[in-house]
């Protein structure tokens, strides 16, 4: 199948809320690491998200240049060409994007995309992130409403993070506190000013305790109930039940059971990074340690070709990761349930 239009992007996520499953959304860096996210989204017969992050589209984009738009533009257009073999629906998202590369990165795609639909094409993108979690939410929202505007007119669906989600990753980074839980009176805000619909399209990725990154049990307290006292103040205020399409960041490491409750309390994109990248470094790691004297050329021996061939461990590195991909959709309910 091609990359998911924009109907069909809406019809994902509709029958994702509905159902009470969630799609992950797969951080790719790499035709490598694309290629596996495809693969284990197809053995799990589960339409997905794929998604790249600044830092990502600039390694995309070269370490000699290192320009995040081109690098971006280069896999969505390799995606648009490559998914058309796979049986699923993916739909392409690019992730946290802050307030200083706005103009350096989802504004110029934005465009590219407007370009697309004027010419009765389909956007590049199915949606992107403006991630304005380090700005008050006044200015946050406010720069959530221009870009609405854009994506609504462009047929992209954008995401929005209005309260911080703690850790590092792609250079945007917070503490691990009490402002890590967003409140209703934020989510009320939040509706003010978005809308619920009407405006455009949009998910939101609200705060319950979620921390980017590697982390042991016990040092993360996750509250993934507070989304249904979000959905249920905003519902009162409203007049419209169940009003949010919620994104759960940080969710390495997560239990079955917060996954559980996040399902059931309207989450519908859950990002998935720091245990696919492992899960695709962990078979290099093995090979290389293995077959060391074979990758290495020791005391002046040649080495061996087979060894250190990038196809062969590059194979062992999707295989790992497609089926880390393919555990999170089970995990997500999303497996076996791709659109017919």
């Amino acid at each position: 199948m091609p990359i998911a239009t924009p109907e069909v992007y809406n019809e994902m996520l509709d029958r994702a809320k509905a159902g009470k499953f969630a799609y992950p959304a797969i951080n790719v860096t790499s035709s490598q690491t694309l290629n596996a996210a495809l693969r284990g989204f197809a053995e799990a017969e589960s339409d997905g998200i794929v998604q790249i992050s600044t830092g990502g589209a600039e390694f995309l984009g070269g370490q000699y240049s290192k320009d995040m738009v081109t690098g971006a533009v280069a896999l969505a257009e390799y995606a648009h060409i490559l998914a058309e073999k796979y049986p699923v629906n993916i739909a392409l998202h690019t992730d946290h994007c802050p307030k200083d590369k706005l103009d350096g990165y989802v504004r110029p795609l934005i465009a590219i995309s407007e370009e697309r639909v004027k010419a009765g094409r389909n956007p590049l993108f199915q949606s992107h992130m403006w991630d304005g979690s380090a700005e008050t939410l006044a200015d946050n929202l406010e720069i959530a409403q221009e870009l609405l505007e854009r994506t609504r007119a462009a047929k992209i669906i954008l995401e929005v993070e209005i309260t911080p989600t703690g850790g590092e990753e792609d250079g945007v980074s917070h503490e691990i506190n009490d402002s890590l839980y967003t409140t209703v009176e934020d989510a009320i805000r939040t509706a003010e000013a978005l809308g619920l619909g009407e405006k455009g399209r949009y998910l939101l990725a609200a705060s319950f305790g979620n921390v980017h990154g590697v982390y042991k049990p016990g040092n993360v307290v996750l509250r993934p109930d507070l989304l249904k006292e979000l959905n249920d103040g905003v519902a009162a205020k409203f007049g419209k039940a169940s009003p949010f399409d919620f994104v759960f960041h940080g969710g390495s490491g997560s239990t079955e059971q917060e996954i559980l409750t996040a399902l059931e309390n309207g989450v519908v994109k859950m990002n998935l990074d720091t245990d696919t990248q492992y899960a695709f470094t962990r078979p290099v790691a093995a090979h290389m340690f293995e077959n060391y004297d074979g990758v290495l050329k020791v005391d002046g021996e040649v080495g061996n070709k087979k060894a250190y061939d990038p196809r062969t461990w590059g194979k062992l590195a999707e295989a790992g990761m497609a089926a880390r991909v393919v555990e999170a959709t089970q995990n997500l309910r999303s497996a076996g349930n791709k659109i017919k």
